[in-house]
């Protein structure tokens, strides 16, 4: 079978994203993924309007909402002073880095990992600057933490929100909760001890001291505590109507775009809170969910799985092919393509739990796994001057997902 340009040029596009360089153009990871997008409806791959059906607007109106709610938290410093309220607390590199871990990983589950990797990456490039800790160890504690947690909830990142809205899970957050939340914080506490192993010479016996931090923007502070009040209380009725069966279909996107209100009608900074938001983002999503479109058009990855004869409702399958999966097209496209093929086979809830784990957690095996992980590592080059090449992440990186999978996969099975 002839590879289809489809195919051709969603594979063009993440060698893009992983040399992100042609000649002395140095391109953005949602320049790459637009322009492949654009070369497929060119080339009459997808129709402009076969195109925009693909676009899920759930997704995009709810990162819209909760990118909002992140720059506001940002902007004010209120993220920053509640840190600071949290972290006083931990007086040595070992609770520190515990505290990031599950502080970072059970904020994840709610903001979305996106958004934590641009409000946690100040704040703990703050520690290793003032502390005088290895921002690696920083950058990775980050990193592992955001992805980690975001495994266990339906808002935690893209990929589980596109199978929380798929249909193949009635109670998202009731079963993503029963499901990932015990491994999820098993997980957390493995990935501390791996980075203790990895980095002993930087847990010493030196006394941390933290700098009072004061809000920015008290007024906007105001506003994000309504917004993160309003976005606790939406997830506590979200849960409560799944538990009685009321509303069953409710969209995600409401909690977003709800939580967001107080910032967009009352602030004086709204238009500029706005207009700051990550917008490439939302561009590349975008973008991404056409290519996938024609790829999945093309009938190339039905044709594999047919010939390859794999269970598709496996959970051991699910698991691994997701996270090899995902190293190769990235977790997003490789979660809308496996939900496309998962429609044509009987599945089961744990079906859906495996693959919102092993999509989810292959982010901890290389830096391209994940969005978050690009973010955290391009902020820390642009405004800190401190890099994480791909070595330091995958020899660390390995070992965690390694681990990682082999927790999902005995509560999974079990």
């Amino acid at each position: 079978m002839f590879l289809p340009l489809s195919v051709i040029v969603l594979a063009m596009s993440f060698v893009l994203v992983a040399v992100r360089q042609v000649g002395r153009v140095r391109l953005q990871i949602w320049q790459i993924i637009l322009g492949g997008a654009v070369v497929v409806i060119l080339t009459g791959q997808i129709s402009v309007t076969a195109a925009i059906s693909y676009i899920d607007p759930t997704i995009i109106v709810f990162l819209i909402g909760i990118f909002i709610l992140g720059e506001a938290l940002t902007r004010s410093g209120y993220i920053q002073y509640l840190a600071y309220r949290i972290f006083r607390h931990f007086r040595s590199v070992d609770s520190l880095v515990l505290a990031i871990l599950f502080s970072m990983g059970l904020a994840s589950m709610f903001m979305l990992n996106d958004t934590m990797a641009i409000i946690g990456t100040p704040i703990i490039m703050l520690f290793a600057i003032k502390e005088g800790i290895n921002p690696k160890l920083m950058l990775l504690c980050l990193a592992f933490a955001i992805t980690i947690g975001s495994v266990a909830s339906p808002i935690g990142n893209p990929q589980n929100l596109l199978i929380a809205s798929s249909g193949f899970v009635k109670s998202p957050f009731a079963t993503f909760f029963s499901s990932l939340l015990i491994p999820t914080l098993i997980n957390l506490f493995v990935t501390y001890l791996v980075l203790r192993l990895f980095f002993r010479s930087e847990f010493h016996n030196k006394q941390l001291i933290h700098s009072h931090v004061r809000i920015k923007d008290k007024e906007l502070a105001r506003l994000c505590n309504l917004s993160l009040a309003l976005l606790g209380i939406l997830i506590l009725f979200y849960v409560v109507i799944e538990i009685f069966g009321f509303m069953h279909g409710l969209s995600f996107a409401y909690i977003a775009v709800i939580s967001a209100l107080p910032i967009v009608l009352f602030s004086k900074q709204r238009f500029s809170i706005v207009k700051q938001i990550d917008w490439s983002t939302i561009v590349f999503f975008m973008a991404l969910f056409v290519l996938v479109g024609s790829v999945w058009q093309s009938d190339f990855f039905q044709y594999a799985t047919n010939s390859l004869h794999l269970d598709l409702g496996y959970v051991p399958t699910v698991l691994l092919s997701s996270v090899i999966g995902s190293q190769f097209i990235s977790n997003v496209p490789m979660v809308l393509l496996y939900l496309k093929l998962l429609a044509y086979v009987h599945i089961t809830t744990t079906t859906a739990m495996a693959l919102a784990a092993g999509s989810t957690i292959a982010g901890n095996l290389f830096i391209l796994g994940a969005a978050s992980n690009v973010i955290i590592v391009q902020m820390a080059e642009k405004r800190y001057n401190s890099s994480l090449s791909f070595f330091d992440f995958a020899r660390v990186g390995i070992v965690v997902t390694a681990l990682n999978v082999l927790i999902y996969w005995i509560f999974l099975t079990v």
